[in-house]
């Protein structure tokens, strides 16, 4: 049964693959030292989400985070938040890694695709992105929406299915010695690797198992189709229709850091896969390469603007009301005793009538949530940092409370005022 908790552990586990390297790298300053700061816009109303954000952050020691709550589509608070000695202060508009806050945005893109014409869902991916099915000819019955529900066949180790394959995501060093190539390893050598090295595991459409490699897959999709570079096709049909224009490509270099963009920290640290020197590295900067996840785990977005993104689900518009009901739509193989399901690009439960919405993402140096509730509620909430020595969870935990806060708020007091103009959106 996929509970809702299940669900958000899946989604983050999926990207855990430098969970467990053994040294420490990137320290933010000690507690003692720090200082509790809060930028944005707000209302007194909304008090219970700076207070669980406040003891959150300061529980686990993250310098980082930023929320924006929405109300029946009118954005009503958007907040950064600061627990550090840095210079460098969150704003509503910071950049942090979205992780697989990603893959919605992906998804949103396949369906604009297919509602223009495009695509289809039932389209077989192996022949149009022309990988070899020599050593699995069940890959060439992989469809868009396979890959779209996760249900593409291919499964990946876990905590609790230790006896799988590792991620080919964060199997850079497999990759390079199999296929005698040098570092960093490309999106194309990444195929090559799991397309003849690696036999389906469940047959396609038969079985749920979370694939950030089958959302890779969909990036290389939309570029055959439009002959765009993802990020490009992604900016100018999903995002500039709605008015956002800060969300970028993420890059793993520290070097690389926008301006504007939030500092990672991780109490890991990993050989960097960016080149073959066998430098030691921060794990959110070097230990996985996050350009080959560009569409599953690489864009950069502020709060606000991801609550703006939430909105394309809310009514017909960018998406036509079949659209959207076919995103939400449970799979083919959907167990109907189960409270919810992985739809396109989106966790679904149906409640009151309605229903629920969301994602997690999870990767060294990020925790990402983004949730719409049945009663039209939304929020994004995004931090810089997804492990520390407390031994304390993260993404379950913040979802927990995050409903908790909306749901301590009393029904006449929400603020009518809509922030969004303040941000350009």
């Amino acid at each position: 049964m996929l509970t809702r908790r299940d669900s958000l552990r899946l989604l983050a586990g999926a990207a855990a693959g430098v969970a467990a390297l053994p040294a420490l790298s990137t320290r933010p300053a000690a507690a003692a030292n720090r200082v509790w700061t809060v930028t944005g816009q707000s209302s007194s109303s909304l008090k219970p989400f700076d207070d669980t954000l406040k003891s959150y952050m300061q529980a686990r020691n993250i310098p980082y985070g930023s929320l924006a709550v929405l109300r029946q589509g009118k954005l009503v608070l958007a907040r950064g938040y600061n627990w550090t000695t840095d210079t460098f202060q969150a704003q509503p508009t910071s950049l942090f890694r979205l992780a697989s806050l990603s893959k919605p945005v992906t998804a949103t893109a396949i369906m604009k695709l297919v509602q223009d014409g495009r695509l289809s869902l039932s389209a077989t991916v192996a022949p149009m992105l022309g990988l070899s099915t020599a050593l699995d000819s069940r890959l060439g019955n992989v469809t868009v929406l396979n890959l779209l529900q996760h249900l593409g066949g291919w499964a990946v180790r876990t905590q609790d299915a230790p006896n799988y394959l590792p991620d080919p995501m964060f199997s850079d060093f497999d990759i390079r010695d199999t296929l005698g190539v040098p570092l960093p390893v490309t999106q194309a050598n990444i195929m090559q690797y799991v397309s003849t090295t690696r036999r389906l595991d469940f047959d396609p459409g038969s079985t749920f198992w979370y694939s950030n490699y089958g959302y890779l897959l969909l990036g290389k999709v939309i570029e055959k189709v439009t002959g765009l570079p993802y990020a490009t096709y992604v900016q100018q049909s999903v995002l500039s229709p709605m008015k956002i224009t800060r969300m970028v490509q993420g890059r793993t270099a520290q070097s690389l850091r926008r301006s504007s963009e939030v500092p990672y920290y991780s109490q890991y640290g990993g050989t960097t896969v960016l080149d073959g020197s066998g430098a030691w590295v921060p794990a959110p900067y070097g230990a996985f390469n996050l350009e080959n996840m560009a569409a599953h785990g690489a864009w950069l977005s502020t709060a606000v603007d991801m609550a703006k993104f939430t909105t394309i689900f809310d009514a017909p518009g960018l998406l036509t009301q079949p659209s959207l009901d076919a995103m939400f739509a449970p799979p083919s193989n959907y167990n109907h005793t189960d409270p919810s399901w992985y739809g396109m690009g989106w966790s679904v439960r149906p409640v009151n009538g309605s229903r629920s919405t969301w994602h997690s993402g999870s990767i060294a140096g990020t925790t990402t949530l983004m949730v719409r509730r049945w009663d039209e509620l939304s929020w994004v909430v995004l931090f810089d940092q997804r492990d520390d020595p407390s031994g304390l969870g993260y993404d379950a935990e913040i979802d927990n409370l995050m409903h908790q806060a909306a749901d301590s708020v009393p029904s006449g007091s929400w603020p009518s005022t809509n922030l969004f103009p303040s941000y350009g959106l």
